[in-house]
């Protein structure tokens, strides 16, 4: 099962108590108090595993909890610290506070780890607080209370062109056509229910991975059919490929397709509108009245959009699209790398 969102609640262990001991020896009359320090609770950590891909143990688990440190003995023996307790999330998981919102961190690289819950401190031991005023002290420390906070994850994606249309516009067609992704395909609305990736090969390139995203529907930024999720997951992408069913079949207008999903992209907001984009009209191969194509590709190339006519059934067109993505790709690329070596040593 697909979970890319879970809120979670976490506590680390408490610190141990010390302890109030005397030393008790045969011939030593004054031992002294020699009683040890509570040991340190144990943390709670998330670490990024390549292996994880949904968040749904935290779904159904929703409660955490690290050892607690253990009491201070006799003789000076400080307690053993508490274990600490480390969860596997998936790679581009992001951790906020689920109070605040605040971004606590966003774990994209394999083994990156994240303190969000700090074990307590063990309380001292009554040899602690000897002093020479005070030789035989009755004092001691509790240990202190771990931190708990209640937490949200979402999951997010991590892809570098990102497929966005309606529901039956061919998506998941065109990332099995290019991939080795193998995501359900069926001519009816809502057949894909979950994002989904694929590893794109170029020749004589690099490759890059695509997200094929469920199919939106007006609203889909306030919520409409998880949409606003479903759009999160575009957020990492460097690409948009607006994905335009242009055949008389779907009984939609494609440059009204196009104004919409240019306007849920929009009114998402955090930045969404301002990715790179390309228009790919898709089913070529059953269009009858070709004008639909033509009136589509001219409202493109007024908005500025790289058109692209493609069939993702037969494969017509889609690797030369493949290879146009892998270009654009690779050229941001390049102009950074220039960026970053000006006004560098000569």
């Amino acid at each position: 099962m697909f979970v890319d969102e879970a809120r979670i609640e976490v506590r680390a262990g408490d610190g141990g108590r010390g302890i109030v001991s005397f030393r008790r020896e045969k011939f030593v009359p004054r031992g002294g108090p020699d009683g040890g320090d509570g040991g340190k609770g144990g943390s709670v950590w998330f670490v990024a595993r390549s292996n994880r891909n949904t968040l749904v143990d935290f779904r159904y688990h929703p409660r955490f909890r690290s050892e607690r440190g253990r009491h201070g003995e006799g003789g000076r023996r400080t307690g053993r610290d508490g274990e600490d307790l480390v969860l596997p999330v998936p790679l581009g998981t992001v951790v906020l506070d689920d109070e605040s919102g605040e971004i606590l961190g966003d774990l994209r690289e394999e083994g990156e780890r994240l303190l969000v819950a700090r074990g307590g401190i063990g309380g001292r031991g009554n040899a602690r607080f000897a002093t020479s005023s005070d030789q035989a002290p009755r004092r001691h420390g509790e240990g202190r209370a771990g931190e708990y906070h209640r937490l949200r994850l979402e999951l997010r994606l991590i892809a570098e062109v990102g497929l966005v249309g309606f529901p039956n516009a061919g998506k998941s067609t065109f990332i099995r056509q290019v991939s080795a992704a193998r995501p359900k395909v069926a001519d009816y609305p809502f057949t894909t229910l979950t994002p989904h990736l694929g590893v794109v090969d170029v020749e004589d390139g690099e490759g890059f991975v695509l997200a094929d995203i469920p199919g939106l529907i007006p609203g889909a930024h306030r919520g409409a059919g998880l949409g606003d999720r479903f759009l999160r997951h575009l957020l990492r992408t460097e690409l948009l490929v607006f994905f335009i069913d242009v055949s008389e079949g779907s009984e939609r207008n494609p440059i009204d397709d196009l104004a919409s999903l240019k306007d849920e992209v929009a009114q998402f907001g955090q930045g969404l509108a301002t990715k790179r984009a390309v228009v790919a009209a898709n089913k070529i191969d059953v269009l009858v009245d070709r004008s639909r194509l033509e009136s589509l590709e001219r409202r493109a190339l007024d908005l500025g959009l790289e058109f692209w006519s493609i069939s993702a059934a037969t494969g017509g067109g889609t690797q030369q699209l493949v290879l146009s993505l892998e270009r654009r790709l690779r050229q941001k690329e390049l102009n950074a790398i220039g960026q970053t070596g000006r006004g560098g040593p000569g």
